[in-house]
């Protein structure tokens, strides 16, 4: 329901931008990254998870979000050798994204208009976004699939970021709940890569 809720809101804002033009939103959206990255640090700060993570981490957990990273980056980069028009730089860009599509697509329109100009920022930004849409819808609908070809850490490396909230119900059902503080895990630390891997790769 949220990423349906993402998509009407985002059709929302084409259609105003094409009606209204700029009125100056360009200006504003370093505040709406900042008001956003603000709101990220609070919801991870204040979060139950945060604590459970905490007491149950082992230091072999490490290699699930590392993997995850990694897999995630290879592959954006392999795309980048079949689709002429956008660079290594840009595929690695929209993949450091995985799953995140509020922050990742704001931060790729912001930072990647002053080399490639507002309209093309715009529409990485925009394949970003729905990228990392259906990342998010994948790891949910296709959790059992992810299970039985990759095993219980399958479902939570296909989720990226949202093994720590959309995609937890799906990955407990299928993954068993046993895997729930890895998933938590594994989505706190890729919560907190990509706001450093996609500027990196911009």
């Amino acid at each position: 329901m949220s990423s349906v809720l993402v998509l009407v809101v985002f059709l929302l804002g084409c259609l105003a931008g094409h009606y209204w033009g700029d009125g100056g939103v360009g200006d504003s959206s370093i505040y709406i990254l900042y008001a956003l990255m603000f709101q990220v640090g609070i919801s991870i700060g204040c979060s139950d998870n945060l604590r459970q993570i905490v007491r149950l981490f082992r230091p072999r957990m490490l290699l699930i979000p590392l993997s995850t990273i990694l897999g995630s980056l290879l592959f954006s980069a392999l795309v980048s050798f079949c689709i002429a028009e956008w660079g290594l730089m840009d595929c690695l860009a929209v993949g450091s994204g995985m799953g995140y599509y509020s922050l990742s697509s704001i931060l790729i329109a912001e930072l990647k208009a002053d080399t490639l100009g507002e309209q093309l920022a715009t529409q990485l930004a925009t394949i970003a976004l729905l990228a990392n849409i259906l990342r998010e819808l994948a790891a949910v609908t296709l959790a059992p699939l992810f299970r039985r070809l990759f095993g219980p850490f399958g479902p939570i490396g296909a989720a990226g970021v949202t093994s720590i909230d959309v995609a937890l119900p799906s990955i407990a059902r299928v993954s068993g709940r046993e895997m729930i503080p890895v998933a938590l895990f594994h989505g706190f630390l890729i919560d907190l890569s990509v706001p450093f891997l996609v500027p990196l790769f911009c």
